[in-house]
């Protein structure tokens, strides 16, 4: 359902702070806990050092979601309308790929939610707990209001950055030697960790779902540009701290003691128990709930957003009107990638993770960034945008710097999992 705002107050930006929110939407979305795992163990492993990458990837999500924005605004159309204007290869790409990536996430998804509910009741089952939670989403989303699921998510950044930032302010008595890694450094095998950080930690397919909120939100057109930039910047200064946080905890805590925690969503069980340890089961049970909170915004995100996309995507294959009630939200290509989302993933729970799916969802999901930042990159210098929004000279320098970083994270990332390393 969108919002029944439809003209920007006069009076700027902060005369229309009430209208901000998508990016709050789409920041939450992309840090997930695998997200907060890799940022724990960078900082496990090397410290503050690479505090510098936290930050340069925060700029980085800034401009690429910016470019995002300001194509959907420009030219009233979605993101994989722009996709389309490209060939049909984008289509080709992205079935496969909304199939794969939404079987294995809502699994993966839900599970982070069931860790997380599980440690904060000793005894319950994660399994009931992820299936718990994705039933949760599903009615949440199917629902359909964008308005109530802005302010949940709202909520839950809230929480997130209260309760871990609150936590990385236990830390702050190494503040001067926390400050000497905003001095870029390459520690000896830190430079993977380096593109993780400023190229992975909250990049996925929700970045390109930025448009389809503030579309929800009832922002149409170039006079809500200066609204989407302060929206989308905020919010990722917001997460860029929650992240930045993260590290600074796992320096303080994993590497003095010299812990090393588990990848995946289980690292973060890790440090709850470190911090039980170090300040005691209050701390640790704050903590679960930043956790919680994080888990939860990222499968909700994902449930509204992608599921928009999805639409979009089988309305342009199908030669639909953009405004077709079938590709919107509450209509049956959209509740229909809900359900795909929700039930067929429960298997997993019970069954683990078939190699063959999870080895095509790494290589579809290292392929995306670099698609993301690409298109965007001949999008916002072609005809399709007017002449007064397309990029400038120093726009095309940073996009194509980070495009860049993007292919070379993705080539990593595949050499990983074609490597088993």
């Amino acid at each position: 359902m969108t919002s029944p705002i439809s003209e920007p107050k006069s009076g700027g930006v902060l005369a229309n702070w009430r209208s901000f929110g998508p990016g709050i939407v789409a920041a939450a979305t992309g840090v997930g806990a695998a997200d907060l795992v890799a940022t724990l163990i960078a900082g496990q492993k090397f410290g503050y050092a690479l505090l510098w990458a936290c930050v340069l990837g925060t700029a980085m999500k800034i401009i690429l979601v910016e470019g995002v924005g300001r194509y959907s605004l420009a030219t009233g159309h979605t993101m994989f309308h722009g996709w389309r204007s490209l060939g049909r290869w984008t289509a080709i790409y992205f079935a496969p790929y909304l199939v794969i990536w939404g079987f294995v996430y809502g699994a993966a998804g839900t599970a982070g939610v069931g860790l997380a509910m599980s440690a904060l009741f000793p005894g319950t089952s994660v399994t009931f707990w992820a299936i718990t939670s994705g039933i949760l989403t599903f009615i949440l989303a199917w629902a359909g209001r964008y308005g109530f699921i802005e302010k949940l998510m709202s909520l839950m950044v809230a929480v997130m950055f209260f309760t871990v930032v609150g936590i990385a302010t236990l830390s702050l008595r190494h503040l001067p030697e926390i400050l000497t890694g905003l001095l870029p450094t390459l520690p000896s095998g830190s430079f993977v960790y380096v593109m993780s950080l400023a190229g992975g930690v909250g990049g996925t397919v929700t970045l390109a779902a930025y448009g389809y909120w503030f579309r929800e939100k009832g922002w149409h057109g170039p006079k809500w540009m200066n609204i989407m930039r302060m929206d989308n910047t905020m919010a990722y200064v917001l997460t860029g701290l929650f992240v930045i946080s993260m590290l600074i905890i796992g320096g303080d805590l994993l590497q003095t003691a010299n812990i090393a925690v588990q990848k995946g969503d289980r690292g973060l069980l890790d440090l709850a128990a470190v911090l039980k340890d170090r300040y005691g089961s209050t701390i640790s049970t704050v903590y679960l709930i930043g956790f919680l909170a994080a888990a939860f915004s990222s499968i909700l995100g994902v449930w509204n957003g992608v599921s928009l996309m999805f639409a979009d995507f089988v309305g342009h294959v199908r030669h639909l009107p953009e405004d077709h009630p079938s590709t919107t939200v509450g209509g049956k290509y959209f509740r229909g990638y809900l359900v795909w989302l929700t039930f067929p993933p429960m298997i997993m729970h019970f069954l683990g993770k078939p190699t063959a799916l999870v080895l095509a969802y790494g290589v579809m999901g290292a392929l995306f960034m670099p698609f993301l930042a690409l298109t965007l990159l001949f999008l916002l210098n072609s005809h399709h945008v007017p002449a007064n929004w397309r990029n400038g000279w120093l726009s095309n320098l940073l996009l194509g710097i980070i495009a860049v970083m993007f292919v070379a994270l993705g080539i990593n990332e595949l050499y990983g999992i074609v490597t088993g390393s």
